[in-house]
């Protein structure tokens, strides 16, 4: 439940000095002309926003040298006019299309809703189109969701313990058993492991923690997460429905979890009964085992916020007070930038932040060499508006890489491929689609992806990387001709 951020702090959080942003974090020349909310990673290379109105999105391109920060802006098309949500279910698909489901709120953030409206967006269209939810799901609202592996979209239904899976290719849902689920799926964080399973830290039946198997349509417990991540609720009944004739009684809230590149999961809290800090948790894959990590720094908590995977391994975490926190695999470190939420990895190696500005975030460090995805085949040379296969390993990289408390699913595990001319230095964003899987840390599974060459590519000798999470292949040479 997004009770923190509304639909314009998310855009309008408090400014700070200049001086505060150096060498962490800058501005974009270019702001948004209608605010930015969440925002999405396509596998163009460029980055879609939702405006301010809620129904408007607006798309940042990075300039020909590939910063973002020097990006400009274009308006996309809407959503229709009777759909206009707030914190709600989404995912890149593996085709290239966005999905969004559901909304906590309607009206840009004013009605408590929890709409079962839906829309799928196709960049190369640049059309939404509306999509029905599973039959009789009345209320979606701000519900956890997955891509999983083979490309399908797992989404939970937020009142209850049903869930639903959507196949891409013809919009329709399959409800699937949800045997063994210990509580309902309201606010709860989705977390994809390497075996394709779904891992999940209970808010109601905190501390108790779960793992979806698909194939087995049941969900197994994963044990208890040793100390408790959710926090109470001060709401009571939430009126919704026709004439606010129904009672939603929130289960408090939880922090974003997230897989490292070590196998492990770092989960994080809210606050605490007593206004304490937030407690966190470190799954171990290997071991299905838990662990107490670190509380939070002064006092702070992570109750409904943002964190991203940095490429250097550690989790960026915002605060419940707006503070950024780095996780390393065992401490925190305070982050002395502006009040910003980190919203997604960019092909590179930065974070798009959204504050008050629109801003990039840097990390020091950088990541281990076996992170990286690698090419194994690819075209030699490619013509402009043509269409290629490129195979290798670890193209989804080793996390989803982005996490919210539930709803705003923002993750970035799939492959860019970026071309960099060598007589100019330009560089240009294949789009890529219909990847061979979604899923993470797949090792020395050879995969791979489809990507079009840009019609305006320039050409000659030029190199190629196949970019995940950030982290970039070894660059091989191609000519374009």
């Amino acid at each position: 439940m997004a009770n923190r951020i509304s639909a314009v702090a998310i855009t309008l959080l408090l400014a700070f000095s200049s001086l505060l942003w150096a060498q962490k974090e800058t501005n974009l020349v270019h702001q948004p002309p209608d605010g930015a909310g969440i925002g999405f990673l396509l596998t163009d290379g460029t980055v879609m926003f939702q405006g301010g109105q809620c129904t408007d999105w607006w798309k940042l391109t990075p300039d020909i040298s590939g910063s973002y920060v020097n990006g400009t802006w274009s308006q996309l098309a809407s959503l229709p006019s009777d759909y206009a949500p707030y914190a709600f279910a989404s995912a890149v698909l593996a085709d290239g299309r966005v999905i969004i489901e559901g909304g906590e709120y309607s009206d840009c953030g004013s009605v408590f809703s929890l709409t079962d409206q839906g829309a799928i967006y196709d960049p190369k269209a640049n059309t939404w189109t509306s999509v029905d939810p599973p039959a009789d799901w009345n209320y979606i609202g701000d519900s956890p969701s997955s891509v999983l592996p083979d490309g399908t979209y797992l989404m939970g239904k937020k009142l209850d313990k049903r869930i639903a899976v959507m196949d891409p290719k013809t919009l329709t849902w399959t409800e699937l058993n949800s045997t063994g689920k210990r509580d309902f799926n309201a606010e709860e964080g989705w977390t994809l492991l390497p075996d394709g399973s779904v891992l999940t830290a209970d808010v109601k039946a905190a501390p108790h923690s779960e793992r979806y198997i698909e194939s087995q349509q049941q969900w197994l417990s994963a044990g208890s997460t040793i100390v408790d991540l959710h926090s109470p609720s001060p709401f009571g009944c939430i009126h919704y429905g026709p004439g606010g004739k129904y009672c939603y009684y929130p289960p408090g809230e939880i922090g974003p979890a997230m897989l490292r590149p070590d196998g492990t999961v770092f989960a994080t809290g809210s606050y605490t009964t007593n206004n304490g800090p937030g407690h966190t948790a470190i799954y171990t894959v290997a071991t299905g085992k838990w662990a107490v990590g670190p509380d939070f720094l002064n006092g702070d908590n992570a109750g409904d916020s943002f964190a991203v995977l940095l490429t250097n391994g550690n989790v960026l975490v915002q605060g419940d007070s707006g503070t950024l926190y780095e996780f390393d695999g065992s401490k925190w470190t305070t982050e002395n930038v502006p009040d910003a939420s980190p919203i997604l990895n960019l092909p590179t190696g930065e974070v798009i932040v959204v504050g008050q500005e629109v801003a990039v975030y840097t990390s020091t460090g950088t990541y281990k060499a076996s992170w990286a995805p690698a090419i194994t085949k690819f075209p030699s040379s490619v013509t402009p508006g043509s269409t290629y296969k490129i195979s290798g390993r670890q193209f989804n990289g080793l996390s989803q890489a982005a996490a919210f408390g539930d709803e705003f699913q923002t993750n970035t595990n799939y492959p860019l491929v970026r071309i960099t001319n060598n007589a100019t230095g330009h560089v240009f964003y294949a789009k890529t689609h219909d990847h061979s899987t979604m899923g993470v840390a797949t090792g020395k599974q050879i995969v791979y992806t489809h990507f079009d060459v840009p019609s305006d590519i320039e050409t000659g000798a030029s190199t190629l990387e196949v970019v995940a999470n950030g982290i970039p292949s070894k660059a091989v040479s191609v000519t374009v001709d």
